[in-house]
């Protein structure tokens, strides 16, 4: 299957700059080299069009989710491309941006087919405006997917065919405590990093990928790099101390590999070059990405 980059370097959805250049960090550390390297057929859309966030109001006093309009007409479009991608029998690896652009790449993924996800991070995202400390919309986008609070009535931001049940996070250390409520009254799979301590990564990943995968047609990952730890990824937006080692996230990412067939969609976000040292972040997004899309060893 070919593989069609599409890039969304998106910031509005975190309190950070930065994360807007990821895509261009991942493209600079060699991700179609990487690619062409395992024989993956590739075809890079660029990048959509986003504004700055100088350009425009945040807005956060009327809906309490700042830049909302501006990340409902990025994800919009998004949806479209990756729908797009997915009829012409390609499959969207998308590149960001703060991992608000997700609410798109779901609802484009889910538009036509039943799917489940797995959301490699160190926080859940699955806040609302009503229950966000911080108004930044890169913390929302599980909440919106699945329609949950006041993302209930958006249909742009819902993932039509998503259910609760073949929703797994992996490697959790950070959630707010209206999330962690939230998560235990959902159908949502959450593992934390002391499951990942207490059973290994293998185990755990095996597992969230047979919830994900469980009665559906595909499913989408989303890999937040700041789901390793910060000795490996310093360039992220958010950093947690605790995550995931190297070898780990390779582990991880080559047992997604072995659910090709099911795999629907790719997203790498949350690279932030303005944070990172000699592009090593980016480098190994790179990495995981080819990891994930079928590079071995032997």
């Amino acid at each position: 299957m070919t593989i069609r980059t599409i890039g969304v370097p998106m910031d509005l959805g975190a309190d950070r700059r930065g994360v807007d250049m990821g895509p261009s960090a991942i493209r600079y550390a060699g991700l179609s080299a990487t690619l062409d390297d395992i024989d993956r057929s590739t075809v890079d859309r660029g990048d959509l069009t986003v504004p700055h966030a100088e350009e425009r109001d945040p807005e956060r006093a009327a809906t309490n989710a700042k830049y909302l309009p501006e990340v409902e007409a990025i994800c919009t479009r998004l949806a479209d491309e990756v729908d797009d991608t997915l009829a012409d029998g390609a499959l969207p690896l998308v590149l960001g941006g703060d991992h608000s652009i997700a609410i798109g790449t779901l609802a484009g993924a889910a538009r036509d087919a039943e799917i489940g996800a797995v959301w490699f991070d160190a926080h859940s995202d699955i806040n609302t405006p009503a229950t966000t400390p911080s108004g930044n919309v890169h913390g929302m986008p599980l909440a919106a997917a699945l329609g949950l609070g006041e993302f209930a009535d958006t249909p742009w931001a819902n993932a039509p065919n998503l259910s609760e049940e073949n929703v797994a996070i992996v490697g959790l250390r950070s959630v707010d405590d209206p999330e962690r409520e939230r998560i235990r009254d959902s159908d949502v799979t959450a593992y934390t990093m002391s499951d990942i301590d207490e059973r290994g990564v293998v185990d755990v990943t095996e597992e969230a990928l047979a919830v994900a995968t469980d009665g559906v047609d595909g499913i989408h990952v989303s890999l937040d790099m700041d789901w390793l730890d910060p000795s490996h990824a310093p360039g992220v937006g958010t950093p947690v101390r605790g995550g995931v080692t190297y070898r780990e996230a390779h582990s991880a990412m080559e047992l997604v590999a072995d659910h090709d067939d099911a795999l629907r969609s790719l997203e790498v976000v949350e690279v932030n070059p303005i944070l990172d040292s000699h592009n090593e972040t980016a480098e190994l997004a790179t990495e995981l990405a080819a990891s994930a899309l079928g590079k071995r060893v032997l």
